[in-house]
C-alpha cells in the first residue's frame, strides 16, 4: 500500500479534517499497542524455549514451547485433542449461558418484589462468599458423576455474581427517569422494559465478561472431579502420569479459548454500545 492509501485507510469514516486527524492518531495508537503486545508474547515464547534448551529451567517441570507444539500436533493428528476441546467448550458455553440467564432472571424477580429482595439479600451475600468448588461433591452425589454435575459447577460459580451485579444495577437506574415515567402513567413492567433494563446493559456486559473466566474455572474444576473427557481431565491425567508438557499445553489451550470468548463478548459490547449511541 502507498502512503496515500494507508492514510486514507487510517482516516476512513472521517467527517472533517479534524476528525480525520483524530481517527488517524487513534488507529495508529491501537496498532502500536497490538505490535507491543505481540512483541511481548514472542519474546516470552522465545525466552521460554531458549531457557529450556540451555538448561536455565528444567524442561521436565516447565516444558517448552517446542515440546508443547510437538504434543499438540500429535494429539491433533489422532483427533483426540479436538474431541477434548469440544467437550470442555460445550460444557463451558452451556454453564455460562445458563448461569448468566438464570442470574439475570433471578435479579429481575428480586427487583420485582422489594420484600423478596430484603429477605434474600443476606442469603445471596453468604452464597457469594461460599467457595463454589466445595459444592462439587454435592453435585456429584445429587446429579451424578457426569456432564450434568460439571455444567452445574459452571452455573453455580456464575449465577450468584450475576444476580448480585444485575440486581444492584436495576436498583441504580436513574430515579428522575422513573419519576417521569410514572408521571406519564407507565406501569412497573413498562418502567423495567423501557428504562431499567436498557440502562443496565453496560453492567450486564461487565457481568458477562466476569462470567467468561468464572465459567471456565467452574467447568475445569468439575472435570477435575468427575470427567473422563475434556481439558480438565487431560490436566489431571497429565499430573498423574507426570506428563507436565500435557498439563502446560492444556492450560495454554484453556487460556486461549477463554481469551477468544472474552474477545467475542467485547465485540458484542461494541456493537451494542454503537447501537445505543445511534439510537440516542
Amino acid at each position: 500500500m502507498t502512503n496515500g492509501a494507508i492514510k486514507r485507510w487510517l482516516e476512513r469514516g472521517a467527517v472533517s479534517p479534524l476528525h480525520a486527524k483524530h481517527l488517524r492518531r487513534l488507529r495508529i495508537r491501537e496498532w502500536k499497542i497490538a505490535i507491543y503486545r505481540t512483541a511481548i508474547l514472542l519474546l516470552l515464547i522465545i525466552g521460554w524455549e531458549w531457557a529450556a534448551r540451555e538448561g536455565v529451567i528444567d524442561p521436565f517441570l516447565f516444558s517448552s514451547p517446542g515440546q508443547m507444539w510437538d504434543l499438540a500436533v500429535s494429539l491433533s493428528a489422532s483427533g483426540e485433542l479436538l474431541n477434548h476441546i469440544a467437550v470442555t467448550l460445550v460444557e463451558t458455553l452451556i454453564g455460562f449461558s445458563i448461569g448468566t440467564a438464570a442470574g439475570t432472571a433471578l435479579a429481575t424477580l428480586i427487583w420485582a418484589s422489594p420484600m423478596l429482595s430484603r429477605v434474600l439479600d443476606p442469603y445471596l451475600v453468604v452464597l457469594n462468599s461460599m467457595p463454589k468448588v466445595a459444592l462439587g461433591p454435592l453435585f456429584i452425589v445429587t446429579i451424578g458423576a457426569g456432564y450434568g454435575s460439571i455444567i452445574a459447577m459452571g452455573v453455580a460459580i456464575t449465577i450468584i455474581i450475576t444476580t448480585l451485579v444485575m440486581h444492584q444495577s436495576f436498583k441504580s437506574a436513574n430515579p428522575d427517569h422513573l419519576i417521569l415515567a410514572r408521571a406519564f402513567g407507565a406501569t412497573r413492567t413498562q418502567q423495567f422494559i423501557k428504562i431499567i433494563l436498557p440502562s443496565s446493559i453496560p453492567d450486564l456486559i461487565a457481568a458477562i465478561k466476569v462470567n467468561v473466566g468464572l465459567s471456565w474455572v467452574g467447568v475445569i474444576v468439575g472435570e477435575f472431579l468427575v470427567s473422563k473427557a475434556g481439558l480438565g481431565y487431560l490436566i489431571i491425567y497429565g499430573f498423574q502420569v507426570f506428563n507436565l508438557t500435557l498439563v502446560m499445553l492444556n492450560l495454554l489451550i484453556v487460556a486461549l479459548l477463554a481469551t477468544l470468548m472474552y474477545l467475542a463478548v467485547s465485540r458484542v459490547e461494541k456493537h451494542l454500545l454503537r447501537h445505543r449511541e445511534t439510537n440516542g
